[in-house]
């Protein structure tokens, strides 16, 4: 059975939450959360994913203002909505919290009727987002082309790295869908918690499957890849049955129905950077990313690879406009 919705509520004043709230939570069968720091409320969104964080407006504005500014400029907690509720608040700090980014502002005159109805409004738009995958709540493609477009428009440097689990079907068909979407899940708290860890400007997005996207600054990818691959190979294993752990494989069959072993799951990076050449679409990153991570697949064990050739994307041919003899680097 599925965990029920989590609501996080908080007011620095100590306010008891909103009739109309208690009320949208057991007509839904959440479950309301109440913080009781500032720290609190950001620690349960990063920890877990709640349906909604409501905030007391009759509280330390400065505080709720900071809050919703730290919870938007991250693109994990950026999706969850925000309602600011407010008993004395004028036209002033109404404008100040929605322009810091809360979703909706109640007021406890209005009608419950219509608090409910708003209520419910904001949590099914977020649960209709299709800009995040249902799995790891991380950004998806749209998401992810947006953050190339906004790199390339500033002009800064960056590395886009490309993630791969090697195995990984062969792993879903043995072991079942439900652990399957656990390494997926797995996978993306490495990532998030190393890239959040060494680059807290960096972005991470979820293709689809087992692919994922992180982009951070050019002087700290190997950093982060290396660090992810060793997260990585030292977890993974825990995955399967002691037995398959043990032996470092397990028997599985290809499409011709013939047995083969099926070694653990590594990891393969590609990684293209803006520092040798450049472009001029997101969808030339894309295609080197890409490109680059089918190169990584074809090494044995968790790997990193990155572009190192110089040149213009020619965007009429997947074909590289001019190629050093340093075509790629290794890692680790």
């Amino acid at each position: 059975m599925p965990l029920p919705p989590v609501i996080v509520y908080y007011s620095s004043a100590e306010t008891p939450p909103p009739q109309a709230l208690s009320d949208h939570v057991d007509g839904r069968e959440s479950k309301l959360v109440r913080a009781r720091a500032g720290a609190d409320v950001l620690a349960m969104v990063n920890r877990g994913h709640p349906a909604l964080v409501v905030l007391d407006g009759d509280g330390d504005i400065e505080e709720v203002c900071a809050l919703i500014g730290i919870l938007r400029s991250d693109p994990f907690s950026a999706i969850v909505p925000v309602i600011v509720w407010s008993e004395e608040a004028g036209i002033e700090v109404i404008d100040r919290v929605l322009e810091a980014g809360a979703d909706d502002f109640l007021k406890h005159s209005m009608d419950e009727h219509e608090k409910l109805l708003r209520l419910n409004t904001v949590v099914r738009r977020a649960e209709r987002d299709v800009g995040v995958h249902p799995t790891t709540r991380l950004p998806g493609t749209a998401m992810i082309e947006r953050d190339f477009a906004a790199r390339l428009a500033i002009a800064e440097d960056f590395a886009v790295c490309y993630a791969d689990i090697d195995n990984f079907k062969e792993f879903n068909d043995r072991y079942g869908y439900y652990h399957g979407d656990r390494v997926i899940f797995l996978v993306s708290k490495i990532l998030r918690d190393v890239v959040k860890a060494f680059a807290p400007t960096g972005f991470i997005g979820h293709i689809g499957g087992d692919d994922f996207i992180f982009n951070v600054p050019i002087d700290i990818f190997e950093t982060c890849c290396r660090e992810v691959i060793s997260i990585f190979d030292t977890l993974i294993p825990f995955q399967y049955s002691e037995e398959d752990r043990r032996a470092g494989f397990f028997w599985g069959k290809d499409r011709r129905g013939q047995l083969h072993r099926i070694p653990l799951m590594t990891l393969s990076i590609g990684v293209v950077t803006n520092s040798q050449r450049s472009f001029t679409h997101t969808a030339q990153v894309g295609e080197l990313a890409t490109e680059m991570k089918a190169y990584a697949k074809t090494k044995q064990g968790s790997i990193f690879v990155v572009d190192r050739r110089h040149g213009r994307r020619d965007t009429r041919s997947s074909q590289t406009a001019e190629v050093t003899t340093e075509a790629v680097k290794e890692g680790p």
